[in-house]
């Protein structure tokens, strides 16, 4: 009798906090439907006709949940910098890469000559952002911000790129279903926010749009301007891996620590054979040691800072400037790097 009092105990329990779940469920629902209508507004106060609003942000439109879940997961630890180094400039990228500059050959030196940029970077960041454009990503962008606006985390930032991409369909830039992107909305083979889709994509073939989905032209010209318009200067390098002395003083390593070479020099930096680092220039170099004590070390200079406003981690601006040395023939940094950058 008494097994049979707790067990319905138990399902009344179990009932009335299904109850719950179910009204809280309901309540966050009806509490996105309310937020997404002042939004809708909004935008249409701000402009964006009222078919593209209903198009893109119907009202059956609900957050996303794998998008939720990415934005909070907080990551235990770095990955390992080495590990990471092998999985972008592998094998099968730096000679992928190679293939491509060789069909877009003509075009990415005409980008080159107009933007100043060099070819090998322009390709380097589109492998590692797309893998030259194979993974661009499957997430609707519009319910993708929509998401991350609504969450409130990083509301005000995610709502502004929300109205940048109604902005951008409503420009006829693009259609809905393929305006595809990162689960943080970023678009297209170069992977641009919105905001960075109207400060830098260019319509290089002249076709009426900045289409940095599927158009060659306008995403190899789109990502040139970005780094142009960010300081790239051409021709010169953007680092290339050091050995430190023991005993090196770990304050003076990180970006924004820059001293001359002779300064380094000075400090005992040298070339990983033991060679002094040449004096390519009147340089202010950093040291970068991305994968902390222990793990390689790169002296770098002014474009890998234009690479960091592309992309603030080290990790990052350090794989994209190895696989543009990979993909310029003759660059002595290409051995290294194919040798799993160990040297």
């Amino acid at each position: 009798m008494r097994v049979t009092i707790y067990i319905r105990l138990i399902f009344s329990v179990l009932a009335i906090y299904l109850c719950l779940l179910t009204g809280a469920a309901q309540a966050a629902s009806q509490d996105f439907k309310s937020w997404l209508k002042e939004v809708k507004a909004q935008a249409i106060e701000q402009g964006v006709s009222q078919g593209v609003v209903n198009k893109a942000l119907p009202d059956n439109m609900a957050p996303i949940r794998h998008v939720l879940e990415l934005d909070h997961e907080q990551p235990e630890g770095s990955p390992d910098f080495e590990r990471y180094l092998k999985s972008i400039v592998s094998d099968e990228r730096v000679e992928k890469g190679r293939e491509k500059m060789l069909a877009h050959g003509k075009l990415l030196d005409q980008i080159e000559n107009t933007y100043g940029v060099d070819k090998q970077v322009i390709a380097a960041l589109w492998g590692v952002e797309t893998m030259y454009g194979r993974n661009t990503g499957t997430y609707d962008v519009v319910n993708a911000l929509a998401t991350l606006a609504y969450d409130g985390r990083r509301g005000p930032y995610f709502r502004d790129e929300l109205f940048k991409a109604l902005r951008i369909l409503d420009q006829g830039q693009i259609h809905q279903w393929q305006m595809k992107g990162s689960w943080a909305g970023a678009m297209g083979q170069c992977q641009f926010m919105p905001s960075s889709w109207f400060k830098y994509a260019v319509d290089f073939d002249h076709d009426g749009r900045r289409d940095i989905w599927t158009s060659q032209p306008d995403i190899f010209a789109s990502t040139a301007n970005y780094l142009a318009l960010s300081g790239w200067k051409k021709g010169e390098p953007w680092g290339r891996k050091v050995k430190l002395p023991a005993g090196f003083n770990r304050a003076l390593i990180g970006i924004n620590t820059e001293n001359s070479l002779q300064f380094w020099h000075d400090q005992g930096v040298r070339l990983p054979g033991g060679g002094a680092v040449p004096f390519e220039g009147a340089y202010q170099a950093s040291i970068v040691q991305p994968g902390g004590v222990g793990t390689q070390a790169f002296i770098v200079y002014d474009n890998y800072r234009v690479i960091m406003q592309w992309n603030k981690s080290t990790y990052f601006a350090t794989a994209v400037g190895l696989l543009s040395d990979s993909l310029k023939i003759g660059h002595p940094s290409v051995q290294i790097a194919r040798r799993g950058l160990k040297s």
